[in-house]
């Protein structure tokens, strides 16, 4: 017999199978031999009380075994020689474009301006021992995306644009572990993700398809208003039956080239901010309403944030448990952080983006720009922020509540930031609009959970690349861009998607609408 089963545990009940699986014999009224196999197919917390309960969700199998699931395996077909579709960007869009494209019986072909997993760790390695970014190689730009060395959330509120199921299992598959399947908010962590990463490659390259680093496109290879493929930095070019853009939301030189070659883009609103780094276990002692903390089976604790001010939404994004910020700038003059933790979630901080909801009509002195108004200020702020952190990666810093009553920081507490902070008035130098309302949403934050807005918190300055500032206009049905036959802009790159999920569903869809459109060449 299979049955399946709902139950509330404490946390120690739902910490080990030898707990909970005589707890699961009495809930069926058998003894606890006859249970020949469990999965667990949901879990959440719910700490809305000190008396935190775990609501799970199970398979099981009674005098029989578990049968294996068959949607968690991929037999991918032999594409070589099959009609080529160019992907442009290795990150979770063009990735999981690659893998569904292969299993349409296409061939693609990934181009990806930074290097591959592994040489991106030495080059990542070279950026802290010398603080110099290589534009081409650093947190944001290489295979996997800025999503490699992150968190790896994979939680998306956007389950209704794609199969989310099949993205976790093809996680899963390349090596992602078993909780992705089941945890309510699921992440696989900085030091597993890089491994599914090579995995996906090496399926993309087994099937026939071609994935190639170092390979920045600089131009689009056009017949009218067809395109027929792209060329390379170093003059090569790539031919197929379309074009898949999925370059990121910090491939700026991507936005320039489209500007310049008269394909349309667009202004969008986006985010900027900053992030914030609490003691973690402040943290536990505030989610799970303990001054003991978290205890022996709890994970670290987490928390999500929104309030509007004056018409704008100020809310955490990216948070990151038991992790550490890191230094996220692609190019000279800047100063970016961002967070990741790994899958143990094990570091003694906690940190979140702190982000600013920001409308093309808060831009009015960039409008010069055009379409790339929001890109300038972006930029300009990373350049602000380069300065006052002192011009080597060093980010500028402020406690929270000094920065929330507009005074100096005396003194930092510690941060898992590595290049360091320095003291940093940074209610006086960011926007107004921004500082004004980062100012009201920690109050709100505050309020709502009490310790939170504390000087124990730090900021770090900036947070800029929540979100893309430009949107690469496509059709909602074909996909396609809106004057350019064949050209599918796609993730978060193109606007259209906002983190590694929904990015990834996103691949899909445009490899999908590709299968459309070339049936009815």
């Amino acid at each position: 017999m299979i049955t399946e089963i709902d139950i509330v545990l404490n946390p120690k009940q739902a910490s080990d199978e030898s707990f909970y699986k005589p707890i699961l014999a009495q809930k069926l009224n058998i003894k606890v031999g006859r249970i020949n196999g469990i999965q667990i197919l949901r879990k959440s917390i719910d700490a809305r009380r000190r008396d935190i309960k775990i609501n799970m969700k199970f398979r099981v199998a009674v005098d029989e075994k578990l049968p294996v699931a068959k949607e968690l395996i991929f037999d991918y077909p032999n594409v070589m020689g099959k009609k080529k579709v160019i992907v442009v960007g290795a990150g979770p869009a063009g990735l999981f474009a690659a893998l569904r494209l292969v299993e349409l019986g296409y061939c693609p072909i990934v181009l990806e301006r930074g290097k591959s997993v592994e040489d991106r760790k030495k080059d990542l390695g070279q950026l802290h021992r010398t603080r110099n970014v290589d534009p081409d190689s650093n947190y944001s730009f290489g295979e996997g995306g800025a999503g490699t060395f992150s968190d790896g959330k994979l939680y998306t509120r956007s389950k209704k644009r794609g199969n989310l199921k099949k993205i976790l299992n093809v996680l899963h598959f390349h090596g992602a572990q078993d909780e992705i399947l089941f945890e309510a908010h699921p992440h696989i962590g900085t030091d597993v993700l890089p491994k599914v990463i090579v995995n996906i490659r090496k399926s993309i390259i087994a099937a026939g398809g071609e994935v190639h680093f170092s390979c920045k496109v600089t131009d689009y290879l056009m017949d009218a208003n067809k395109i027929t493929g792209v060329q390379t930095q170093d003059g090569k070019t790539f031919e197929g039956e379309a074009v898949i853009l999925a370059t990121g939301h910090s491939a700026r030189d991507v936005y320039r080239k489209l500007n310049e070659s008269d394909i349309d883009i667009e202004a969008k609103s986006f985010a900027m901010g900053v992030r914030i780094e609490h003691p973690q276990e402040l943290i536990d002692q505030i989610q799970y309403h303990n001054p003991n903390g978290r205890g022996k089976y709890l994970p670290a604790a987490t928390y999500s944030f929104v309030h509007q001010v004056e018409g704008r939404g100020v809310y955490s994004f990216c948070m990151c448990p038991g992790g550490v910020i890191v230094p996220a700038a692609t190019g000279e003059n800047q100063q970016v952080v961002n967070g990741m933790s790994s899958s143990g979630r094990n570091t003694a901080f906690a940190n979140s983006g702190m982000a600013v909801e920001i409308r093309t009509e808060d831009l009015a002195e960039y409008e010069q720009f055009g379409p790339l108004a929001g890109l300038h200020f972006q930029e300009d702020l990373e350049a602000q922020s380069f300065v006052e952190g002192g011009k080597n990666l060093t980010a500028p810093a402020q406690r929270m509540k000094d920065f929330v009553e507009g005074r100096k920081s005396e003194s930092l507490p510690k941060t898992s930031y590595h290049p360091g902070v320095v003291s940093s008035e940074m209610h006086k130098w960011l926007p107004e609009h921004i500082a004004y309302r980062l100012q009201e949403g920690f109050k709100a934050f505050g309020r709502k959970s009490r310790g939170f807005l504390t000087n124990k918190a730090v900021i770090l300055g900036v947070e800029s690349r929540t979100s893309s500032p430009v949107r690469i206009p496509r059709d909602r049905e074909t996909f396609q861009h809106t004057k350019i036959e064949g050209l599918f802009p796609c993730g978060e790159g193109a606007g259209y998607a906002g983190g590694i999920v929904s990015a990834a569903m996103d691949g899909e869809q445009c490899a999908d609408a590709f299968d459309r459109y070339y049936a009815k060449e």
